[in-house]
């Protein structure tokens, strides 16, 4: 898991995000919301590709680390070297791990540590903060 504290690499005013994001990407990426479960066709995507960030397009996750969680969101066991972040969040009374973009910092959902083998990890996706690439 990287962790990252340290600017966005892009630096764009609240806006200008309004103006490229759907106010439902505007909530999840830049303010932090969750979406409802089980409303976002990607949780049940699972043709060949790559998942990348809404905001900024920078590749997140591969089809190959993405399984089913029953969760209502899109899970992943790991992300690809460098992609995201995580800062510690403890909204709702309990203090859980953050996944960022690494690139411009857009909120991305939570990571847990009862995903499966290899890594034993849940990266636990809001599916509006990504957009699917098919091989």
């Amino acid at each position: 898991m990287t962790t990252s504290n340290r600017e966005s690499e892009i630096n764009k005013k609240e806006e200008e995000w309004r103006e490229e994001l759907t106010p439902e990407q505007f909530c999840v990426l830049r303010q932090h919301a969750t979406e409802r479960p089980h409303t976002s066709p990607l949780n049940k995507q699972y043709a060949k590709g790559t998942y990348v960030c809404a905001g900024c397009g920078q590749p997140l996750f591969t089809s190959g680390t993405k399984f089913d969680s029953g969760t209502g969101w899109p899970s992943f066991f790991h992300p690809i070297e460098g992609a995201i972040g995580t800062t510690v969040d403890k909204s709702l009374f309990m203090t859980r791990v953050e996944v960022h973009c690494s690139r411009c910092k857009g909120h991305l959902g939570h990571v847990f540590d009862d995903g499966p083998a290899p890594t034993g990890k849940r990266y636990c996706i809001n599916g509006v903060s990504l957009k699917f690439i098919p091989d």
